[in-house]
């Protein structure tokens, strides 16, 4: 029976030659680490003041007046707060699901261009709009949507059509900021699906070949089977943002006129507690969401492991 001091000894050293052997790739990390636990984890401390009746006068470490869950009961009887989580809820979801699919459509279909120099051309012009801010982005369709001189209603127009405000009527808002977040974002989420098509085997296409199997037929049960992990992966990602419709964006190109359909649940924590000086409630509002964020996370990577024996640790 081999001495149990002696294996330990043995997992000891080796535990500390691997420690020592990766001390590099820690101390590389350990800059970003640092960086969240400032602006991550510490600010986790102001969350106290969803439970107290927050005067800023008193400081954060004052003696503030504890009110338990009242801040959530005044925030969730407000009129606008069920209009807010309802444009967030559809808003998201519709980015979620056209933001998983266009995506993989785009890769795929990208995937099948053979020129080498016009697929380079064709990536680095959908991937440029990642890069740009909401900031010019919103001025810049705020040009191109404009009623009266934006280029998409001087095109609409000269085919018959009438002006349509996109930013400023309720039937259109919505659409109008799902569909320039997917143009924005699209191409670069495409480099992923990209990267899991260069990882297939290409022996698994050769074999589908010989079998008979057309460029349809290869897709659909070569590629898009390789691709199945990643897009597991991208989906369990998204769903934490089921509360997070894009504020920058929102917040960049919305009005009054649109707080119907267009007003998330961000914007109105940026009125409640920016504009209105409510910051117990305003953070009650900001720990409701992290909590159903959180909620999301766990409940699609338990259905990734279940369905698709997809695990991430």
């Amino acid at each position: 029976m081999p001495n149990i001091n002696i294996v330990k000894k043995v997992k000891t050293k080796y535990t500390k030659a691997k420690f020592k052997k990766e001390l590099p790739l820690h101390l590389m990390i350990l800059p970003g680490l640092i960086l969240v636990l400032i602006f991550s984890y510490v600010p986790m401390g102001g969350l106290i003041i969803a439970f107290q009746k927050f005067i800023p006068s008193k400081g954060m470490f004052g003696k503030q007046k504890w009110i338990g869950f009242d801040n959530f009961s005044y925030v969730f009887s407000l009129p606008g707060f069920t209009r807010a989580m309802m444009n967030t809820i559809i808003i998201a979801a519709w980015k979620i699901v056209l933001g998983l699919v266009v995506p993989i459509v785009f890769a795929l279909l990208l995937n099948e261009i053979k020129g080498r120099r016009f697929k380079k051309v064709v990536q680095t012009i959908v991937y440029l709009p990642y890069f740009m801010s909401w900031v010019i982005l919103g001025g810049i369709f705020r040009d191109m949507l404009s009623p009266g001189e934006g280029i998409i209603n001087q095109i609409i127009t000269a085919f018959g059509g009438k002006s349509i405000f996109f930013l400023g009527d309720n039937r259109y808002f919505r659409g109008t900021m799902i569909v320039t977040d997917i143009w924005k974002n699209f191409g670069y989420g495409a480099i992923v699906y990209l990267a899991a098509i260069l990882g297939i085997d290409t022996q698994l296409y050769e074999a589908a070949q010989i079998d008979g199997a057309n460029r349809w037929q290869q897709t659909w049960h070569v590629t898009l089977p390789g691709m199945k992990m990643i897009i597991v992966l991208m989906m369990v990602l998204s769903l934490g943002n089921v509360l997070n419709a894009g504020f920058d964006q929102i917040f960049n190109m919305y009005s009054t006129s649109v707080y119907q359909t267009g007003d998330i649940i961000d914007t109105f924590v940026y009125r409640l507690g920016l504009l209105d000086a409510q910051y117990g409630p305003a953070t009650a509002v900001g720990l409701f969401k992290s909590v159903i964020s959180t909620l999301f996370i766990s409940i699609s990577y338990f259905l990734a492991y279940k369905l698709a024996d997809y695990r991430i640790f």
